[in-house]
């Protein structure tokens, strides 16, 4: 049987970080424990242990809502360069033929769909990708970047950065084609070209 304490928990950290992530709680926010928990319809212990986690995810900092500068953005980047440029290498040799065809399933919704579509289709673009080096340690890395990474994925779609699937479509096929050396250095260039878009608009 669940704990009404875990019930709680979960109910409080979707919550907030619903809130965050759909810009309801903006950058800087402050976030006071009682108003939520009241807002919410629990107790303030889950509510404090809630916002331990987000801060463990970064959308949350020193009981704000995270409001990064340059030189954060810069630092996560840095770790998603280097961590998703080895996975890309790694899909090359590794992915599935199954999730190839997903990853191309990706680019085509990415050119047809919806806003909101197409942020589901960028998000799985990277997951089948990160999923393929089959090393828990980076896959776990990168699952705890998640919401963060989801704050400045939500930026290049909703802003619609220029050429975004141009990219992505240009590294499903150098994995294809298990050129592993290309498709490392398009996932970086890919990369790089998003943090300099975000940090155009943070600007």
């Amino acid at each position: 049987m669940i704990k009404k304490s875990s019930i709680a928990f979960k109910k409080s950290y979707e919550y907030i970080r619903d809130q965050i992530l759909n810009g309801e709680l903006p950058r800087g926010t402050k976030l006071i424990e009682e108003k939520l928990a009241e807002e919410i319809g629990v107790s303030r212990t889950p509510v404090r242990e809630s916002i331990r986690r987000l801060e463990q995810e970064g959308l949350i900092q020193q009981k704000r809502v995270v409001n990064p500068s340059e030189t954060d953005l810069r630092n996560l980047f840095q770790v998603r360069i280097l961590l998703e440029g080895f996975a890309a290498r790694s899909a090359a040799q590794f992915l599935r033929e199954e999730d190839l065809g997903e990853l191309r399933e990706c680019v085509r919704i990415g050119r047809s769909g919806n806003a909101e579509e197409i942020m589901t289709a960028n998000e799985r673009f990277h997951d089948l990708i990160v999923q393929s080096t089959h090393n828990p340690f980076m896959i776990d890395t990168i699952a705890r970047m998640h919401s963060i990474i989801y704050l400045f994925r939500k930026t290049v779609v909703y802003h619609k950065r220029p050429f975004l699937i141009d990219e992505h479509e240009q590294i499903c096929q150098a994995i294809a084609e298990h050129q592993g050396e290309l498709a490392e250095r398009l996932m970086q260039e890919h990369l790089q070209a998003d943090l300099e878009f975000c940090i155009h608009l943070l600007k």
